[in-house]
């Protein structure tokens, strides 16, 4: 039983490595979404999920197992962030269009997470990957960790 944990789904490790640095920022356990059973959720009182933002979307194990918490989290206090190209951040006019349509996959997340029940107090956040496997932006890491401290001070 944990009271604090931290659930992503990665494709390149960039989420991954925002996750275990919101985990160390917390002291929470980190686990990928695919290794998160019932168990875990038991006596949990902070929960933050992530995710990469693939086709403008959260993958879908991370909203599959979203989706089967629906009203289990009461209670718990909740955020999302994910691992995203900024629109800024590309040259490809195409591409700053489909984001300015589509978005990123935290809303989507954020939606997901208040139908579990979860009470959602970080605001979502994506953190930048130069290309869309990555690196990392520069900083991200530590702006990662900052985000996640926010939550204790609700």
């Amino acid at each position: 039983m944990t009271e604090k944990l931290v659930v992503y789904d990665s494709i390149f490790g960039n989420t991954a490595k925002i996750a275990e640095a919101v985990g160390e920022a917390l002291g929470a356990e980190v686990r990928k979404v695919d290794s998160v059973t019932p168990e875990y959720l038991e006596g949990l009182k902070i929960l933050l999920v992530g995710s990469p933002t693939r086709a403008f979307q959260a993958t879908p194990a991370t909203m599959t197992f979203l989706k089967g918490l629906k009203g289990q989290l009461k209670g718990v206090r909740a955020g999302a962030f994910d691992t995203r190209i900024p629109e800024e951040g590309t040259n490809s006019g195409f591409l700053r269009f489909m984001i300015s349509l589509f978005g990123y996959a935290t809303p989507k997340l954020d939606k997901a997470l208040a139908q579990t029940g979860a009470e959602i107090v970080l605001e979502a956040t994506g953190f930048a990957v130069v290309d869309s496997e990555g690196p990392l932006a520069e900083g991200e890491l530590a702006r990662a960790q900052v985000w996640a401290k926010a939550i204790l001070q609700e």
